[in-house]
C-alpha cells in the first residue's frame, strides 16, 4: 500500500499475464560479468557500529547493451561470525524505493546465532538512495494541506488529475534509466550481485514488495537460489492496479481494528468508549482539518497520511493515539506535524520517485480515467479510509513518461524450499497472495499469524515466528507442509501494545532485542 508518507509495501494490477520467457528474459544478465565491488568504510553511523563494509557494483543501465552506460549500485556488507559461512543472504525491504543498504546488520535480529554464519548484504536498489543516479522528480510534492483527497467536486478531481500529472512530467528529466527501473532489472542487478560476490547460489530476506522482487529473481534463475525468506508476500496476480484496490479494502479494516484498541483504552486517551464511536469522532476531525488545516499545514490528506501507519504495524499505535487525544483535547498539532514529516522529510521524494518508475512500468495500467474514477468510487463506499489517498498515489501512473514492460510469470517449481511468513489480516500484502505463491512454490512453507495486522513482522521477537526462521537458516529445515490450500504453521501475531493507565508510572518495559535491531536496521530504509 502506498502513502503519501512514503512506499513500503506494494499494490497490483489485473493485467493478463503476458511472460517474459525465463531463458529469454534472464540471457541478457548472463551476457554480463561485473567488476568485483572495491570495500571501504560506511558513512552511516549504524553500519559504522555493525563493522560493515561498503562499495558501489556497476551494472548496465540496460542489460540488452552490457558494453553500453553503467549506473552504480550501493552495497554494504557484515560478514559472517561464525568459524564456517554459509554464503550471502541479500536483503530488500520493499517499497519499491526502499533503501536497503542499512539492512546488512539485520542478522543479528535473528535468533539461536544463525544470522552470524551468514555475510549480510544490503543494498540501495537502482535509482534508490546511495545508488547512482538517484531518482527525484519534485521534493516538495507530499507538502501540507493538500487537496482533499476525495473528488466530491470536478474541481478537486481537477486539483488531483493536474497534480499527479505534473508529478509524472517532472519526472521525465531523470531520463534514460525510467526506462530501466522495473522489477526485470533490479532483478539482473541482484544475480550481478552474486556474480560480483563470486557466489554460486544466493540466500536472499525479503519483505513486503521485496518478496515480489524475490519471485521475480527465483523464476529467472531458479538455480542461482539456495536459501529464501518471504515476509508479507505479494500476490502475483495482481501487480499492481488490482492490488491497490485490495489493500484498500484489507486498510479499512484495520483501521477499525486500531479505533477498537482506542476505545479499549479509552481511560488512557478519552477518545470514545466503542469503536464506532472513535471512528465518528475521527472522520469529523478529518473534515475540520479540511476546513481549517492544523497550524495551517495539517489538512485531513496529511491526517489521514498520519494514521495509515496504524493500519500498517501496530509499532506506533501509541504515539498516535496520543498525537489524536493530544489533538482533540490540547490542540496540539506539532505533533501531528512531527508524525508526519518522520513519514515525509520536506523536499525528499526519492522513495515515492522509484515507487512511481517501478509500479508505472513494471505493467501497463488502465489508461482509461473513467475505468480509475468507477473502481475507486465501488471501492471507496466500502472503504472509505484510504481508497481515493491510495487513488492518488499511483494516478502518475496515468501520464508516466515511460513505456511499461510485461509481467513475468511467476513459476517457482524449480526453487528449492523458501519460507513464506504472513500474517493473516495484513492490509499491505493481503494473506491471500501468501496462499497463492506457496501453491506457485511447491517446495514451500507458510507461517500464518491468524488475527495479526502487522506488515512484514518477522524478527520483531515473537518466538514461534523467529525460531522456525532461524532453524530453517540453520539447517534449511522448513516446517512440514500440509495438504490443502493454506498455512503449514500458525503462530501468534506481533502483540498489541498494552498502554499504562494515564495515572501510572512511566513504563519500564524494554523492548525485545530482536525488535530493536529491525527497527535499527529498517530506520533509513523507508519512512514507513
Amino acid at each position: 500500500m502506498k502513502k503519501f508518507v512514503a512506499a513500503l509495501a506494494v499494490a497490483g494490477i489485473g493485467v493478463g499475464t503476458m511472460a517474459l520467457a525465463p531463458s529469454a528474459t534472464a540471457a541478457s544478465a548472463s551476457d554480463f560479468d561485473p567488476k568485483p565491488i572495491s570495500w571501504g568504510a560506511c558513512t552511516r553511523p549504524s553500519l559504522v557500529k555493525a563493522g560493515a563494509e561498503c562499495g558501489f557494483l556497476e551494472v548496465p543501465l540496460d542489460y540488452a547493451k552490457p558494453g553500453g552506460e553503467k549506473i552504480s549500485v550501493a552495497v554494504s556488507r557484515v560478514k559472517h561470525k561464525s568459524a564456517q559461512s554459509q554464503g550471502v543472504m541479500i536483503v530488500n525491504p520493499g517499497g519499491p524505493g526502499g533503501s536497503g543498504l542499512g539492512l546488512s546488520t539485520l542478522g543479528r535480529a535473528v535468533p539461536k546465532k544463525a544470522g552470524e554464519e551468514y555475510d549480510w548484504i544490503g543494498f540501495d536498489p537502482r535509482g534508490v538512495g546511495e545508488s547512482k543516479p538517484s531518482l527525484t522528480c519534485d521534493g516538495n510534492y507530499a507538502s501540507y494541506n493538500r487537496p482533499q483527497y476525495v473528488p466530491t467536486t470536478r474541481a478537486l478531481e481537477k486539483a488531483w488529475f493536474d497534480k499527479a500529472k505534473g508529478y509524472a512530467k517532472a519526472c521525465a528529466k531523470n531520463g534514460a534509466i525510467l526506462e530501466h527501473i522495473k522489477t526485470v532489472d533490479v532483478a539482473k542487478d541482484v544475480d550481478s550481485l552474486r556474480k560480483a560476490l563470486g557466489e554460486k547460489q544466493i540466500n536472499y530476506y525479503g519483505f513486503s514488495y521485496g518478496t515480489y522482487l524475490g519471485q521475480v529473481y527465483s523464476t529467472l534463475f531458479p538455480q542461482n537460489v539456495r536459501r529464501m525468506v518471504f515476509d508479507g508476500t505479494v500476490d502475483p496476480r495482481d501487480v499492481w492496479y488490482k492490488a491497490n484496490l485490495n489493500q484498500d479494502i484489507a486498510f479499512d479494516k484495520n483501521i477499525k481494528t486500531y479505533f477498537g484498541w482506542l476505545a479499549k483504552y479509552d481511560d488512557v486517551y478519552h477518545l470514545g468508549k466503542s469503536a464506532s464511536a472513535v471512528e465518528k469522532l475521527w472522520y469529523a476531525e478529518q473534515k475540520k482539518l479540511y476546513d481549517k488545516p492544523a497550524g495551517g499545514v495539517i489538512g485531513g490528506s496529511e491526517w489521514t497520511d498520519i494514521f495509515l501507519q496504524a493500519g500498517y504495524y501496530v509499532f506506533g499505535w501509541e504515539d498516535i493515539a496520543n498525537a489524536f487525544s493530544g489533538w482533540v483535547h490540547k490542540g496540539d498539532w506539532q505533533t501531528l506535524k512531527g508524525l508526519y514529516d518522520d513519514s515525509n522529510p520536506p523536499g525528499q521524494d526519492n522513495g515515492y520517485a522509484v515507487y512511481a518508475a517501478v509500479q508505472c512500468t513494471d505493467v501497463a495500467w488502465p489508461q482509461n480515467w473513467n475505468r480509475w474514477k468507477f473502481d475507486n468510487w465501488v471501492t471507496h463506499f466500502r472503504a472509505p479510509f484510504e481508497t481515493w489517498g491510495n487513488a492518488w498515489f499511483n494516478a502518475p501512473c496515468l501520464n508516466w513518461p515511460a513505456k511499461p514492460g510485461k509481467p513475468v510469470e511467476i513459476d517457482g517449481r524449480k526453487v528449492p524450499g523458501i519460507l513464506l511468513v504472513n500474517e493473516e489480516n495484513d492490509a499491505a500484502t493481503p494473506y491471500p497472495g501468501s496462499l497463492e505463491v506457496r501453491k506457485r512454490y511447491p517446495n514451500s512453507s507458510l507461517i500464518s499469524a491468524p488475527g495479526g495486522t502487522t506488515h512484514s513482522g518477522s524478527l520483531s521477537g515473537v518466538s514461534c515466528v523467529d525460531d522456525k526462521i532461524a532453524d530453517y537458516l540453520l539447517t534449511g529445515k522448513l516446517p512440514v507442509r500440509k495438504p490443502g490450500n493454506g498455512s503449514d504453521v500458525q503462530c501468534t501475531p506481533v502483540p498489541q501494545p498494552v498502554p499504562a493507565p494515564a495515572s501510572a508510572a512511566p513504563k519500564s518495559d524494554e523492548p525485545s532485542p530482536a525488535a530493536e535491531v529491525k527497527k535499527e536496521a529498517l530506520a533509513q530504509a523507508l519512512p514507513f
